[in-house]
């Protein structure tokens, strides 16, 4: 149960201001309040998360409990610079009406973000892929239907500074993790 709370709450927090959230509230304003369109990002938020979660399962089976905090720690690390990184994305002006191509760009901009690299990292530590995948697609799921509910007024949210915020709190998540993997704290 902890692998599902954790891996639901740190993916909607990661995912909040995330390139792919953004992208969902500006093609509901360009595109109208489509249902489809919100159906197509839970579904890739549901299936990235399922993808994460598995491979922090496979690495499970391989790492020791040391390696599996280690690898926490890195994915943490990971996640804080994904988190701190400026999102320069320019949404499209003209977006097309295709829902396979909102699907693909969507599937590319979750595979790699925070919020999954947090998911495999649940996933490998705690011993409960199945649980953190389905943690991770609610939290995931919940982030891109906030951004289609709120569309443009998204934009006009402190999102930089909550990326921020939760960047630089996962940095020092990542460090004291790290220090206690090597045996060097607690």
């Amino acid at each position: 149960m902890t692998s599902f709370l954790f891996a639901m709450v740190a993916s909607f927090l990661a995912a909040t201001g995330s390139r792919d959230q953004l992208l969902v509230a500006h093609l509901r304003e360009r595109l109208g309040a489509s249902y489809a369109l919100l159906l197509m990002a839970v579904a890739m938020a549901i299936a990235t998360a399922f993808i994460a979660a598995w491979f922090g399962s496979t690495l499970a089976g391989q790492l020791s409990s040391d390696a599996a905090t280690m690898f926490v720690a890195i994915a943490m690390l990971l996640a804080a610079v994904e988190c701190a990184w400026p999102n320069r994305a320019r949404m499209p002006q003209e977006p097309t009406r295709s829902l396979g191509a909102i699907g693909i760009v969507l599937f590319l901009r979750q595979l790699t973000d925070a919020s999954r690299f947090l998911i495999a990292a649940f996933a490998a530590a705690l011993a409960s892929p199945m649980l953190a995948g389905i943690g991770g697609a609610i939290g995931g799921s919940a982030a891109v239907c906030l951004g289609w509910f709120l569309g443009d007024r998204l934009e006009h949210l402190p999102l930089r500074a909550v990326r921020l915020c939760l960047g630089a709190v996962l940095f020092l998540l990542a460090i004291w993790l790290g220090l206690t993997a090597r045996g060097l704290i607690g």
